[in-house]
């Protein structure tokens, strides 16, 4: 029986590297402290975001495999025109969290399904599996592009200047519609299929 990857993780960052937004899924949901693993996870990803910005010759906005973190979770990445990024941790076990199978066979044996080829953008021998890892940071822009169309969301009030000048917010996107959109991608998205 196949493993099925998932997504472990969306984590929407601003262009000042200051969290937007950070949504898990199971397994990781419930275990307690999976919200600091994983905002540390994508903290150390920033400074792959920024050694892939450099490369001024990059025409897409897809950044491709950020990080192997470890043989289960794989860090990729996406950044807007105006610097906001998206990082979705992929989870190679599923939803299930478990490498084994009820077949007798041991997790040490089973080797995780490469979902990903070696990079995520059309550079990857697979451009149709490329196509769909899009799908999902398309539908994340989207949902973004809507959030700032909302006349009452400031995206200047989410920035760490703002909040310590007290004139802003600061922290996370509190929009329900956006959290929702979020939300519904990450728990939909699977390999092949539309989001």
């Amino acid at each position: 029986m196949a493993m099925t990857p998932s997504i472990a993780c969306i984590g929407v960052i601003g262009k000042y590297n200051n969290p937007l937004h950070i949504a898990l899924f199971p397994p990781h949901l419930s275990n307690q402290g999976a919200h600091l693993e994983f905002s540390f996870l994508l903290n150390a990803s920033l400074d792959n975001f920024e050694t892939r910005t450099r490369d001024h010759s990059r025409v897409d906005q897809d950044l491709g495999m950020l990080q192997a973190v470890d043989e289960r979770l794989s860090i990729w990445g996406w950044e807007t025109g105006t610097g906001t990024k998206f990082a979705i941790v992929v989870d190679m076990w599923g939803k299930d969290g478990r490498p084994g199978t009820d077949f007798g066979v041991k997790g040490e044996d089973v080797r995780p399904v490469r979902w990903f080829p070696s990079a995520m953008s059309i550079r990857g021998p697979d451009r149709r599996t490329d196509e769909r890892a899009d799908q999902a940071f398309k539908a994340l822009q989207t949902a973004y592009i809507r959030l700032l169309q909302n006349p009452f969301y400031t995206p200047d009030d989410h920035t760490p200047m703002a909040a310590q000048s007290g004139r802003g917010r600061g922290g996370e996107i509190t929009s329900k519609r956006f959290i929702d959109e979020v939300n519904r991608i990450g728990a939909s998205w699977r390999p092949g299929a539309e989001v």
